[in-house]
């Protein structure tokens, strides 16, 4: 066995699955990204490129997340909330990425809100439907089944 394959058998045991990111979606990520900025229709990315982004993507949300759990430790909580990831986003040096994302998730909460109100809409309509409604008919009989009974006498 070669130098490399005992290296990336350590790595591999590094890393376990559960802690990997699901490849098809940073594959996805990656060629939206980069179809964005190429004049090219089609853009591959290798195997070993995309296990690079997986990993790279990976370690930054390991980064992120402790150093959002520094924040919110400091606030003496033990929840992360939205403002937490923020505070780390600009402490890590990534500070232009927090304008987006706020507006990303102001943008989230309402879709989320609208379709909450919508589901509860429909509870309610439902709810009011089936009180009308006797449980046993629907109010005129079964018409079918008293055609059955005549043709069959």
């Amino acid at each position: 066995m070669s130098e490399k394959e005992k290296e990336n058998v350590v790595t591999e045991k590094v890393v376990s699955e559960a802690d990997e990111l699901p490849k098809t979606i940073v594959r996805r990520v990656v060629k939206d990204k980069l179809s964005q900025l190429s004049m090219d229709s089609e853009v591959s990315v290798l195997r070993d490129s995309l296990q690079g982004f997986c990993e790279s993507a990976r370690i930054f949300i390991h980064f992120l997340s402790a150093t959002a759990n520094d924040v919110c430790k400091e606030s003496n909580r033990q929840i992360i909330n939205a403002e937490d990831v923020f505070k780390a986003l600009e402490e890590i040096e990534f500070a232009e990425f927090v304008p987006p994302l706020r507006t990303s998730l102001e943008e989230f909460r309402q879709k989320n809100a609208k379709r909450k109100s919508e589901s509860l809409k429909a509870k309610e309509t439902s709810k009011k439907g089936k009180k009308k409604e006797p449980s046993s008919t629907d109010g005129v009989g079964n018409k079918e089944e008293d055609e059955d009974e005549i043709e069959e006498e």
